[in-house]
């Protein structure tokens, strides 16, 4: 592979090591390195998920992340601790500003709460080569905040994402050119490659690829045909290219929908689960209206519990775009009593509107007066915004079947 035609430029992948637990041990004094310590979602739930271990509970007992709280060793050096997403969120967004006095924003791509992408050009008179800038970010994360990272730098995003994976959770920072691919990367089992999942791997290894480099070397028209674009990126990502862009305005995307989610904390009965239908299509409708988008596709989502196995995904459309919380309720509702199976307890519901258009572009209906509809789902959240999201309630998020009280107290489904 000729690299010439290929843009070179200095990215750095930033991950924090063990962040949830980095950040609780930090609060109270301890070294993240060196302290056992596993963050629950509810220390009250015995079959709540560990979030995060640290590298001492992960290297002694073999905790991972994916264990459950019940399946924690019997020591008492091992502290536990519930979640509280609102310090993570706040303690990324000061890593996040930290980062911008080297780069401008334009330049940092968010990748998740505990990851992030860099882009250094241009900064080798300023701090050295990128090497020395990505030791300068992760002694100022250690030294302003006790915080350990792993940092990948590479000459595109995939080469910094991979070589960060693979390479520097051991050994702090690590590196990756085009001309690097060959040795650090195609040994390595296509499982182990960002971007492939299980199911991928299963059907490369059908195809005789096991390794990086046996994708690589693999006909591109016969990936492209078996999997089309997909099978054209996993190829050139082989090689170590990549063309996503590294510099420009990562937070601004088009919005294709508006979804909500839970796991419900038992599992529900048929007559049980309007209630959690409402509260979240009030969400999903509420954050429609504060985007000035209407959809025409609902769509409801809903999962058995492990007892029953299986749910259904259906949607529906309507003839005008509404941001209506209960049009869009009745929607939920008719597809949940067509497709429910009776015998089933339900454990997940998930409500989506999509196909948007913006509100003002809504027709109106001479048969009823939507616009009063919308109006009053306009002041409701008017009320929720100036005095909080349980300032104004319908009386089914009350009961023991809502879910809009426990949800609120919560961030990504975990407590504030």
């Amino acid at each position: 592979m000729n690299y010439d035609s290929f843009l070179r430029n200095d990215v750095l992948c930033i991950d924090m090591r063990s962040f949830y637990a980095s950040v609780e041990c930090v609060k109270r004094g301890l070294n993240p390195m060196e302290t056992m310590l596993a963050v629950v979602g509810d220390k009250k739930r015995s079959g709540s998920i560990i979030l995060a271990a640290s590298p001492e509970l992960k290297k002694r007992h073999g905790v991972k992340n994916v264990s459950r709280y019940f399946e924690l060793p019997n020591d008492p050096a091992i502290h536990v601790v519930e979640a509280k997403m609102g310090d993570y969120l706040k303690v990324s967004v000061e890593i996040t500003k930290l980062v911008n006095q080297y780069v401008p924003k334009e330049a940092i791509h968010q990748y998740s709460v505990d990851e992030l992408w860099v882009t250094v050009n241009g900064l080798k008179k300023i701090y050295g080569n990128r090497w020395n800038v990505a030791q300068l970010i992760k002694e100022e994360l250690y030294d302003t905040m006790g915080l350990n990272c792993s940092i990948g730098i590479g000459d595109n995003k995939f080469l910094a994402k991979v070589v960060m994976d693979l390479y520097a959770k051991k050994n702090g920072i690590a590196e990756c050119t085009y001309e690097d691919v060959a040795e650090k990367l195609w040994p390595i089992p296509v499982e182990e490659i960002w971007g492939i999942g299980k199911r991928m791997m299963y059907n490369l290894n059908r195809m005789g690829i096991v390794n990086l480099g046996q994708l690589a070397n693999y006909s591109l028209a016969r990936l492209k045909k078996r999997f089309g674009i997909i099978g054209e990126q996993l190829y050139w990502h082989a090689w170590g290219v990549d063309l996503s862009p590294v510099i420009g305005d990562f937070q601004k995307q088009t919005q294709k929908g508006f979804g909500h989610g839970i796991t419900l904390l038992r599992d529900y009965h048929g007559d049980e689960v309007h209630a959690s239908i409402l509260d979240l299509t009030e969400e999903v409708c509420r954050r429609a209206r504060t985007a000035g988008k209407s959809g025409r596709t609902i769509h409801l989502g809903i999962g058995y519990s492990q007892e029953s196995g299986g749910g259904f995904s259906r949607s529906k459309s309507v003839d005008l775009p509404t941001n209506i919380t209960m049009d869009v309720y009745h929607v939920c509702m008719q597809l949940f009593n067509t497709f429910y199976n009776r015998q089933s307890k339900v454990r997940k519901v998930f409500v989506t509107l999509d196909h948007l258009y913006n509100d003002e572009e809504t027709q109106l209906n001479l048969f009823e007066d939507r616009t009063k509809k919308q109006d009053v789902g306009y002041v409701m959240d008017q009320i929720r915004n100036q005095y909080g999201p349980t300032s104004i309630l319908r009386a089914t998020s009350f009961t023991d079947i809502g879910v809009t009280l426990d949800r609120s107290q919560k961030i990504g489904g975990h407590k504030a």
